[in-house]
């Protein structure tokens, strides 16, 4: 942007005095004046004509704000603060559309279907799931396998066990109690032949 004469220096500090009492004539002149140069400035950064547009919009709608609330400290340095406001803006525009794509790349990995699961790992969980059923049904104790089924595998609330086995809440923690270790007494058994 040129470097404005005292005359042009001395006649921003005017428009902000005019603007500053209400005069909307003068916030005219400033837009005509002022608009050429923050889209030269807007453009440098930018090349869609529609966020140019918008984007010197809100610089002059801005620049308006503050000469009306009297936030101009430096009246004098009008262009530099409508140089810079327009600055920040055009930053403003690529750090907000950097995290737009950043989200939608975000969002386009989650749309993605996952990898086909690990057959070893698939197989794995089998055998596991197999030995556990098979230990269960080897329990000599059939109170021992239903309660650990329907604590640890159907996930029954600990109050509805107690209502259909008559048991107390202490009584029943007594029963997981000795089911799991005979349980594990098992389990460590059968495991050790199969090795």
């Amino acid at each position: 942007m040129e470097i404005l004469s005292i005359n042009e220096a001395s006649d921003g500090v005017d428009l902000i005095s005019r603007i500053g009492k209400g005069d909307r004539q003068a916030e005219a002149q400033l837009v005509d004046r002022y608009r050429r140069y923050v889209m030269i400035i807007i453009r440098h950064g930018v090349s869609d004509a529609a966020i140019v547009d918008d984007l010197c919009q809100e610089t002059l709608w801005i620049v308006l704000k503050k000469i009306r609330q009297g936030d101009i400290r430096e009246p004098q340095k009008l262009n530099g603060f409508i140089c810079s406001v327009a600055r920040n803006l055009v930053i403003d525009y690529f750090r907000h559309a950097g995290r737009q794509e950043s989200l939608t790349e975000t969002e386009e990995v989650m749309l993605l279907p996952h990898p086909a699961p690990d057959p070893l790992k698939e197989l794995m969980q089998k055998e596991k799931a197999d030995l556990i059923w098979q230990i269960l049904k080897e329990m000599p104790n059939e109170r021992d396998s239903l309660v650990l089924f329907r604590f640890y595998i159907a996930e029954d609330e600990k109050e509805q066990i107690c209502a259909d086995l008559g048991l107390t809440r202490m009584q029943l923690n007594l029963v997981l109690h000795r089911a799991r270790e005979r349980y594990r007494a098992l389990y460590e058994r059968t495991t050790r032949s199969a090795y």
